[in-house]
């Protein structure tokens, strides 16, 4: 939305205060001046490029409002679609015309709302309103949202899938803008293109113990690209838990748990032996499964073993686990002795399962395993420092600072 200043109105109230020799009550209480008139009907002064009648206007095309004659000015133009969307545009310094500068929606309904003002400075209005035709060859980009809406732990990303390939930056702009998080408290965060139908979305450090997540797409009716256009996206809810961390040191072969910054536990264990040490890093927890059957097949180890395992963790998808090893009771504290897996007594398998929930962290370190994959084996996420993180945003990426908590705060018109 544009708005260019009333030059002429301010100076025709300078000149009556001078005049008058009085305080700003002349200005404003007199009923003879100007701007205490109601707003004339503005259209004989304004111009519009939309359709007539019943007639559709193309979202292609960009709209155009424009002041006829020499009497008067556009001072302002406001546009929203039926979701409440506003359509950015510029007004010409002249007050003559103006002209959206993004997209319109296909399949809405618009009100465009111009203000206006005559050779005295008097206040015009009009409201004009039109529908735009669906496109007649479109593939819909329909969005789905992760996880499942519930309470998680502060590690949790909100993660979003395409229908449909998305590529280039200034189409994957389009479709990051329209993807609204919303916090409470506010929290400074970014999306991450993973690949060209998956997106992830985390804050600079862990979220706020007790933070409320909104998530919703405003991405209906946008034009993408050619022959692909926004579809559906149902909105997301999440809840935020008490921060607790588990760190697992591979060297001393303890496992410490933190609820909030305070120790709560610390727990001997073993985890991966020369060849299948446990990958360092940061891990969230993706579930909980009270008994998993684990075989050598399912990880190519030569060394034959086939378990059922229980109070089992699961921490990446290819099949690592914090989980009961009674079997290993010997060697935890003091070796390491799993094929990746960090295993643990049967009662602190079981508080460990019982304590952590979906979206905690679990961060190995001091282990002769590879780092944790970023993604791709589960949710790697934090491993990937801010500013790299910052670098797979296509609105983001190359800027070097991105937007405050209160600039993601403050409401600003756009598509």
């Amino acid at each position: 939305m544009s708005h260019s200043p009333r030059i002429r109105t301010v100076l025709s109230c300078t000149l009556l205060v001078a005049a008058l020799g009085v305080g700003t009550t002349a200005c404003g209480g007199s009923g003879s001046h100007p701007l205490s008139a109601k707003p004339y009907d503005a259209a004989g002064q304004i111009a519009f490029n939309g359709p007539v009648g019943s007639q559709k206007a193309d979202p292609d095309k960009p709209l155009e409002v424009t002041s006829q004659g020499d009497e008067g000015r556009i001072t302002d133009v406001t546009a929203t679609d039926a979701m409440g969307r506003y359509v950015a545009g510029e007004l010409s310094a002249d007050g003559a015309r103006w002209h959206s500068t993004t997209p319109l929606a296909a399949g809405t309904h618009y009100t465009v709302r111009v203000s206006a003002e005559d050779e005295e400075g008097s206040p015009g209005r009009k409201v004009l309103t039109f529908d735009t035709n669906a496109p007649q060859k479109k593939k819909r980009l329909d969005v789905t949202f992760g996880p499942d809406s519930g309470k998680y732990g502060v590690g949790q990303p909100v993660t979003a899938k395409l229908s449909a390939k998305v590529k280039g930056k200034k189409a994957r702009a389009i479709v990051e803008r329209a993807l609204k998080v919303e916090t409470m408290p506010a929290t400074l965060g970014a999306w991450h293109w993973v690949d060209s139908k998956t997106l992830h979305y985390r804050p600079k450090e862990y979220w706020p113990a007790g933070a409320k997540i909104n998530v919703r797409s405003n991405l209906e009716g946008i034009k993408v690209r050619e022959r692909l256009w926004g579809g559906d996206a149902k909105p997301l809810k999440l809840s935020i838990g008490d921060r607790v961390e588990a760190v697992t040191d591979a060297g001393s072969h303890y496992m410490t748990v933190y609820r909030n910054g305070e120790e709560i536990n610390s727990m001997p264990v073993t985890t991966g032996k020369p060849g299948y040490s446990t990958r360092n890093g940061v891990k969230v927890v993706l579930g909980k499964e009270y008994s998993v059957r684990m075989t050598s097949a399912s990880i190519g180890a030569s060394d034959f073993y086939d378990k059922m395992v229980y109070y089992a963790t699961r921490v990446t998808d290819s099949g690592e686990y914090v989980h009961a090893a009674p079997w290993s009771v010997g060697s935890q504290g003091y070796a390491n002795t799993s094929h990746g897996c960090t295993g643990m007594s049967t009662d602190d398998a079981a508080w460990f399962y019982e304590t952590v929930r979906q979206g905690d962290i679990v961060k190995v370190v001091n282990s002769a395993g590879a780092d944790m994959d970023p993604f791709g084996n589960g949710l790697g996420d934090w491993n990937v420092g801010w500013k790299d993180w910052r670098d797979g945003s296509a609105l983001l990426g190359g800027v070097k600072k991105g937007p405050t908590v209160i600039d993601a705060a403050r409401l600003r018109p756009q598509v």
